[in-house]
């Protein structure tokens, strides 16, 4: 096993301030306060299903709208993943889940791989929950997915309620990504043929 793989990433903007403590190998505890109610629910969903000690502050433009607090915040995550993933040796480097609630059915899957690539399958879907866009969901993912440097699928096979619908494919992908970053005691060194990640 490796050594902390913790990161700090600090993200200014003039649309924002954001601040992202991550601890890989946490108790999935939690503080997280952005300003927009249901992000902060999911993002907690992240880090508690994920495994993850997350901290989130971000102070954004909310009087404009929640577009660039929400966005940057997820960029600054992203950042957060791939600093404390470090090389990758000894990590399963996949992981997948499938996760339901109540009505919903959502399937992720992850690869770790250096190469920035996001799938995202979802119904149209009510249009706000709270102060949350559900289109913000997709472009969280993207976020992310761009800033971490991973490939990330999210299916949503059924569903009906858009709090379930996008709380179900933050746990998807919280859960799939616990496992790509688990050691594994018989993967030597970076888990490719390329030998990098």
């Amino acid at each position: 096993m490796a050594g902390k793989r913790t990161a700090r990433i600090e993200r200014r903007t003039l649309e924002s301030d954001v601040l992202v403590e991550l601890d890989l190998d946490g108790a999935g505890v939690c503080a997280v306060e952005t300003g927009v109610g249901f992000y902060d629910h999911m993002l907690a969903q992240l880090g508690k299903h994920g495994g993850f000690d997350l901290t989130v502050r971000t102070r954004g433009d909310l009087h404009i709208d929640a577009h660039h607090t929400v966005e940057d915040t997820s960029i600054a995550f992203g950042e957060a993943l791939r600093a404390a993933l470090g090389d990758k040796a000894g990590i399963r480097r996949f992981g997948d889940a499938m996760v339901p609630l109540d009505e919903a059915l959502v399937q992720a899957a992850v690869d770790l791989s250096g190469r920035p690539y996001c799938v995202h399958v979802e119904p149209d879907l009510a249009p706000m929950i709270g102060s949350y866009d559900t289109t913000l969901t997709r472009h969280i993912f993207e976020s992310v997915t761009a800033a971490a440097r991973i490939a990330l699928h999210v299916r949503v096979l059924s569903g009906r309620n858009a709090h379930h619908v996008v709380e179900a494919q933050f746990k998807a992908v919280a859960r799939a990504m616990r496992d790509a970053v688990a050691f594994d005691a018989r993967v030597t060194g970076v888990p490719s043929t390329k030998g990098v990640l």
